[in-house]
């Protein structure tokens, strides 16, 4: 088996793993970077108009043989969560490339297409489940589930030619499904060559994680104590820190009000687990239309999905009359009407990975509520494991060799793990 990384052993976000078993070729994630090369905010947008060749030669797209040609040599694409980082390349590959997904995470991206203008469309999807076997080629997978802030993530033990080689994809222990993480470690796959592990809290200056547990409480003692809105700067595909707030809002008695997107990704997800849904009569929620994001959707024809939740529309006029009962979650992109209700004061709570505020319209976005006497508070903690955490999962595996993703800090896996190190560099092949 030949494995080659093309984008990750050097940088946190951008994945793209290739291997390769007799005639048989694999990519496992198609991730869109999180930086630019200079350490600034990865924006697509400056490249969307250059092709294929041009993407390839500024690193912008990995350079991986025959990918995007027409007589494509790979038998198939393999997507372990709905992060962008994982797959928000994969629209460049040739589109009869099978695409391997968790039928949830194909969901978000079907919802992403549509509201957040994105362009994954998969023709033929083949969903896997979790732990039951797949056969690509010479490859045989098992998928295994994930604790993580994406809602349905998974890592991966990948066997062909006698060898076994597992990828963690994006994990961690903290959050609602941290008993997917505790069977892991009683039940981790046996005799592994080689574990490719994420080691995105590597190098952070991290003294205790946060449980979403312990987010919720903060989230519940930040409402209980307010006398005027609640605005949470959140993801929306964060499900876990979605359900902190609601139910921190039931506890508090405040109504948790999401956009149309947020109500159609919670209602979506309902059938894959048990979640706070508007349409399923879960108490204490409601929509508020936003204007502009509303007007774009319907007038792309999306008339019918926009108008779905109108029984449980919370109008401007229920928020600037009584602000302290509503917790609203909020975008940049919805910074004209937020602008119209003319609040003066209140909470913006910051529930997202630091590094984000520094983006342009991050920082602007933030600057308007700090001119309007708004107390900005940060409430969050990481998708990611920490350290202490990546070393119980390595033990528990305790595989041949440890190779480094996902990672800004690859050379200090060999302070921290007993393993063998192995330190790839984007692009070297790898013979097992």
């Amino acid at each position: 088996m030949n494995l080659t990384i093309h984008r990750g052993t050097n940088e946190i976000g951008g994945s793209c793993i290739e291997l390769q078993s007799g005639d048989s070729r694999i990519l496992l994630d198609f991730g869109m970077p999180l930086l630019n090369t200079n350490g600034k905010s990865f924006n697509f947008r400056e490249y969307e108009n250059l092709g294929v060749n041009e993407l390839v030669s500024k690193s912008i797209l990995p350079n991986v043989k025959d990918a995007y040609s027409e007589n494509s040599k790979i038998n198939g694409l393999i997507i372990s969560h709905s992060h962008g980082d994982h797959y928000g390349l994969m629209h460049y590959l040739n589109k009869d490339i099978p695409v391997w997904i968790g039928e949830a995470t194909h969901e978000i991206l079907k919802l992403n297409n549509i509201f957040l203008n994105q362009e994954n469309k998969i023709e033929n999807p083949y969903y896997f489940e979790r732990w039951k076997k797949f056969q690509i080629g010479d490859f045989t997978i098992t998928p295994y589930w994930n604790d993580h802030s994406a809602f349905d993530a998974y890592s991966f033990l990948i066997e062909a030619n006698g060898k076994k080689l597992f990828y963690s994809g994006d994990f961690r222990s903290h959050g609602r499904k941290k008993e997917v993480y505790k069977n892991f470690i009683e039940n981790p796959p046996k005799d592994i060559d080689c574990l490719i592990m994420e080691g995105t809290t590597i190098g952070r200056n991290i003294t205790k994680t946060k449980t979403e547990d312990d987010i919720e409480n903060e989230f519940l003692e930040c409402f209980k104590n307010s006398t005027s809105i609640n605005y949470v700067f959140t993801s929306t595909q964060n499900i876990d820190r979605l359900v902190s707030i609601y139910k921190a809002c039931l506890r508090a008695k405040k109504t948790f009000v999401v956009d149309v997107y947020g109500a159609h990704i919670l209602e979506k997800l309902s059938s894959f687990a048990k979640l706070p849904s508007i349409l399923n009569g879960y108490p204490n929620m409601g929509v508020y239309f936003y204007s502009k994001p509303t007007n774009k959707l319907i007038g792309d024809g999306y008339k019918k999905m926009v108008f779905k939740f109108t029984s449980k529309k919370i109008n401007k006029d229920d928020i600037i009359n009584k602000p302290s009962n509503y917790v609203l979650l909020v975008r940049s992109s919805m910074v004209n009407d937020l602008k119209s209700m003319n609040i003066k004061d209140g909470n913006l709570i910051y529930s997202m990975w630091s590094g984000y505020k520094d983006q342009p319209k991050t920082k602007e976005f933030i600057n308007l509520f700090v001119n309007n006497n708004f107390k900005i508070i940060d409430i969050h903690t990481s998708g990611h494991a920490d350290v202490e955490t990546l070393k119980e999962y390595a033990n528990a595996i305790n595989p041949k060799m440890i190779i480094p993703i996902h990672t800004n800090n690859k050379k200090d896996y060999k302070r921290i793990f007993c393993q063998k190190i192995l330190e790839l560099d984007d692009n070297q092949v790898y013979k097992m």
